[in-house]
């Protein structure tokens, strides 16, 4: 395994890891920050099979998203490539790869059971997943973050990339946010990350 990878994953993960890697022969390569996606699975015009994960990743969600995409690699190869990106084929491969890591020696206690519920019908995103995304972004580094479900109702907040939005009312899953500029509504997950304007 590249020493870069290794310094992304929890330690008693890497020995799985090396196997799954050198068994499917994938390159695997960590890139800056995406917002709209935490990896990426492609095949490469020279027939290569390729990975690419943030780097801002916690080592639990880097583990889980790369797993995530070796899943779609070992679908696509075991299926076709006419099955569905996130459909039953992928989410048995991925319950499949990911069940020897849900172990203590891996992920914390208190992750754990999260781990288990949501590996019973994994999503395209553990961030759907709103009760785990949230239990996986406390162990990311740096200063503490604020989330929509946080703001306050009719309060303003900010995205990263600085549109501003007013907080509405929670629907079953999502919570309702208005544009200030455009006055269009949007759903948001209650666990993005927002700046609020005060």
């Amino acid at each position: 395994m590249q020493t870069q990878l290794s310094d992304f994953i929890p330690k008693n993960a890497q020995p799985h890891v090396i196997a799954l890697l050198a068994k499917d022969n994938l390159v695997v390569k960590v890139s800056k920050e995406r917002k709209t996606k935490h990896g990426d699975y492609r095949q490469l015009p020279d027939g290569k099979h390729q990975i690419t994960i943030n780097s801002n990743l916690n080592s639990y969600r880097f583990l889980m998203t790369l797993i995530h995409e070796i899943a779609h690699f070992e679908a696509y190869s075991k299926y076709g490539h006419l099955i569905k990106p996130h459909g039953r084929e992928w989410k048995h491969t991925f319950q499949h790869l990911m069940l020897p890591f849900l172990r203590p020696e891996i992920f914390p206690m208190e992750l754990l059971p999260l781990l288990a519920k949501h590996f019973k019908n994994p999503k395209a995103s553990s961030d759907t997943d709103t009760q785990l995304a949230l239990a996986l972004k406390r162990f990311d580094e740096g200063e503490k973050k604020t989330y929509v479900f946080e703001v306050p109702l009719g309060k303003a907040f900010k995205l990263y990339n600085g549109r501003v939005f007013k907080k509405g009312n929670k629907r079953r899953k999502r919570i309702e946010c208005v544009e200030v500029k455009t006055g269009k509504l949007y759903l948001f997950n209650p666990n993005a990350e927002v700046e609020i304007i005060s």
